[in-house]
């Protein structure tokens, strides 16, 4: 047998070079590059191979673990997870910094691939720096905490390990039906031991994304299901969109006449003008897609997990059979299910064929609906705040004081007001990312996406902070077309370290951020149960009090930014922000539109919409008791399994 002596590191270089992947006949490499920040852990081990001999790798710098893994995470999500980014640190702090990123992943079902360091696997330095010591168990470390939140985990210990945990690795992160993060722990004093290693394993190996069809049996039995039924609708998932299944989904849907809303994951797969397509569905759902679901006889969902947001906690149509669609057998089970096991193109094709000369019995309800939605989005468009409170009236549960707020952050502009503007001003083909908060919510029901593959939220862990590190990773992924993260000061006080990144790289993004002083989403969340606003503004401490209930906290995030070299703006009025945007088009660095915006001023719930959340079966508070026991009617509406 050929072999060739590597470092552990070397080899793990060599063999990423390697790897390629063939979808629909078109072979590429696999892996682009790998982000990188370097400590004591690795920057010796891994860091040498890389300085060395990186191939075709390209290396990058990050700022932060976290943040430079979401933006790994976001370029394999723009890349249809055809593409992806590696990522290193170093031992301890460094590693579990990245296990909030790996879950972001793994919820999404994004492959993400990680090299944390780890502690010395001889044990000879113990405790090393940054080594947690467990008494009771000398094996574990800070990355056993992977292990949760990981698809595939593995430690090497010993060189000759590397071999099967790079191909079980490879193997995950190919696996279409069940990818997520993959996470190979790396001890410091391994990665530079050394070993013969067989030529045969630094061979090319081109993984094959085959697309897997259904069964016969499947589709003959979702056909005849769809046969009984009047009123089908569709749910376009985020499977639809990996599986690039976009032409496959309209053609089913005009073909049969069958309306169709979108998931987070699957929104601007196809356009938002669409005559079928109805809009955002569930908790974050519009009039027109939860008016139609409810009255459905039959929920088609392709390519969706069907999440609490996308079912509204399983009550939305709770009385409807659901045929799934699905390559993981996993989800397509869920809502007891009639299920079709295949990649959502193939199944389309063949139960398009099965079906022939089926029609619904949709009349005008589709158009309607629709019409009935774009008079309300043009009301949400046009919010002005004005002496005597909002024209025309917010629609919202709960009354709030928002002088304080006019004056503290000298602003008048709604949040609806601001996303309809921008909406109609930035590029049709341009990108843009987000991830919590409320603007998830406004997002999947007003954004009008005129351009497919131009809406990345991430929403499967709704990850705070996720926003400006996805702008870099879709970025790298799209360099041509203009990106957008619209984040709340919440989120870019949790995380934005990857805006210097993308200045170092020369990747221009454009971050918009909706400065609210507070976590706006959940103060609606807790107002509107019933408590009182506590903890969720962002105001000092009343020495009187002792509560958080003070003055209101005001941030120049403008400021902040242009330290860091980005183009920066500052934004209280429509004007300005028009003012904005252009001149951010001219720009050819990175740049910050801080907005300030009242809050309150985002959308409500429509339809039969409901979230199900905990509430305190014992309050001192009437309202809050209140609460309680509708939620205890509501659920006796939703499916229990």
């Amino acid at each position: 047998m050929d072999t060739i002596r590597l470092t552990v590191s070397q080899a793990l270089v060599k063999f990423l070079n390697a790897q390629y992947v063939e979808y629909d006949g078109e072979k590429k490499p696999f892996i682009k590059g790998i982000f990188t920040i370097f400590g004591h852990g690795n920057v010796l081990g891994l860091g040498q191979a890389l300085q060395e001999n990186p191939g075709r790798l390209e290396v990058y710098q990050g700022r932060n673990e976290q943040g430079m893994a979401h933006a790994a995470t976001a370029f394999a999500k723009q890349k249809q997870r055809k593409q992806v980014m590696a990522c290193t640190s170093s031992v301890g702090p460094g590693s579990a910094n990245m296990i909030t990123a790996a879950a972001t992943a793994t919820a999404n079902q994004i492959p993400l691939l990680l090299f944390p360091s780890d502690v010395f696997a001889t044990r000879q330095p113990d405790p090393a720096l940054q080594q947690i010591e467990q008494t009771y168990d000398l094996s574990l470390s800070t990355n056993d905490a992977f292990r949760a939140v990981s698809k595939y985990w593995d430690r090497v210990s010993r060189p000759e390990q590397l071999m099967s945990a790079l191909i079980n690795a490879m193997r995950v992160l190919t696996n279409q039906a069940d990818t997520g993060a993959v996470t190979i722990s790396l001890p410091q004093d391994v990665q530079g031991e050394a070993w013969d290693y067989p030529l045969s394993f630094f061979q090319e190996r081109t993984h094959f994304l085959d697309r897997y069809e259904p069964s016969k049996r499947s589709i003959q039995e979702a056909a005849a299901l769809i046969r009984k039924k009047k009123k089908p609708f569709l749910i376009l998932g985020g499977g639809v969109r990996y599986s690039e299944a976009a032409d496959e989904f309209v053609q089913f849907a005009e073909t049969f006449h069958i309306p169709f809303s979108e998931t987070q994951a699957g929104k601007s797969c196809v356009e938002s003008s669409h005559p079928l397509n109805v809009g955002g569905l569930g908790v974050t759902g519009n009039s027109a897609a939860n008016e139609l679901a409810q009255k459905a006889d039959l929920i088609i969902g392709v390519g969706t997990r069907f999440t609490d947001f996308t079912t509204s906690s399983k009550r939305l149509y709770a009385d409807s059979d659901v045929l799934a669609i699905n390559l993981s057998d996993y989800h397509a089970s869920k809502l007891d299910a009639t299920t079709v096991i295949s990649d959502a193109k193939m199944a389309l094709l063949a139960l398009k064929d099965e079906l022939a000369n089926y029609q619904t019995g949709y009349q005008n309800e589709i158009k309607e609906a629709k019409q009935r939605w774009a008079q309300e989005l043009h009301r949400l468009h046009h919010i002005q705040y004005t002496e005597t409170g909002f024209t025309p009236e917010i629609k919202s549960h709960f009354d709030h004081e928002l002088d304080e707020y006019k004056e503290k952050l000298h602003t008048t502009l709604p949040q609806t007001t601001v996303l309809g503007c921008l909406n109609e001003w930035i590029p049709s083909d341009a990108i843009i990312t987000c991830a919590a908060g409320s603007l998830p919510g406004d997002l999947q029901r007003m954004w009008v996406t005129k351009e497919r593959n131009t809406y990345h939220l991430e929403y499967g862990y709704s990850c705070m902070g996720y926003e400006i590190a996805s702008a870099l990773g879709v970025k790298m992924a799209e360099p041509t077309k203009e990106v957008y993260a619209l984040t709340g000061d919440g989120s870019y006080l949790m995380l934005h370290s990857e805006l210097v990144t993308s200045i170092q790289e020369g990747y221009k993004i454009n971050i918009i951020l909706f400065d609210n002083s507070g976590f706006g989403c959940i103060n609606n969340l807790q107002m509107g149960h019933g408590m009182d606003s506590f903890a969720t503004e962002f105001r000092k401490r009343n020495k009187k009090t002792g509560q958080l209930d003070g003055e209101i906290m005001k941030i120049n995030f403008a400021q902040s930014a242009k330290g860091y070299g980005a183009k920066t703006y500052e934004v209280h009025t429509l004007e300005e922000l028009k003012s904005a945007v252009e001149d951010a088009k001219k720009q050819t660095v990175s740049t910050l539109i801080d907005v300030k915006v009242l809050p309150k001023t985002m959308t409500a719930g429509y339809g039969d919409s409901w979230w199900n959340v905990g509430i305190s079966e014992i309050s001192d508070k009437e309202q809050i008791q209140k609460e309680y026991e509708e939620k205890q009617q509501k659920l006796k509406q939703a499916r229990q399994y």
